[in-house]
């Protein structure tokens, strides 16, 4: 608090030739109590560290393969039962039929993402099973 005090009174010190505040006074008042040169340069690298990582993802991952990953994250938001899964599962087959594509999860319609999201949970919950029958067999 007395630091800030020190830099009040500093600025209204200095001013110009017009009785104006000059642009570095704040600065000037600062400086006389820290040193800047002393400062951590690598302040961005600490405050986010899966900047490097998100960097190289965003150069390597293509549209298609972001849309995949977007429609994984919604399907786990998503809270649907298998059962439910199965179900939405058959009518987004039926969709295709009918569309020639399969059901968009970045849809505007509400319906069509949540067939999408019914496929997409299917998907994990045959994932799911798989990865614990392999561990039934190995254990």
């Amino acid at each position: 608090m007395n630091v800030t005090q020190q830099a009040k009174l500093e600025i209204s010190k200095t001013t110009d030739a017009d009785g104006q505040l000059s642009n570095t006074a704040l600065l000037d008042g600062v400086r006389k109590f820290v040193n800047v040169r002393d400062l951590n340069i690598d302040l961005v690298d600490a405050i986010n560290p899966f900047e490097a990582a998100y960097s190289v993802l965003a150069k390597s991952m293509d549209e298609k393969l972001l849309r995949q990953v977007q429609a994984a994250i919604e399907s786990k938001k998503a809270n649907i039962t298998e059962e439910e899964a199965r179900d939405l599962a058959k009518r987004a087959l039926e969709f295709k039929k009918e569309r020639g594509r399969l059901p968009d999860i970045q849809s505007a319609d509400a319906w069509e993402r949540r067939l999408a999201e019914g496929v997409a949970a299917l998907a994990r919950y045959r994932a799911q099973a798989k990865a614990n029958e392999a561990k039934k067999n190995n254990g």
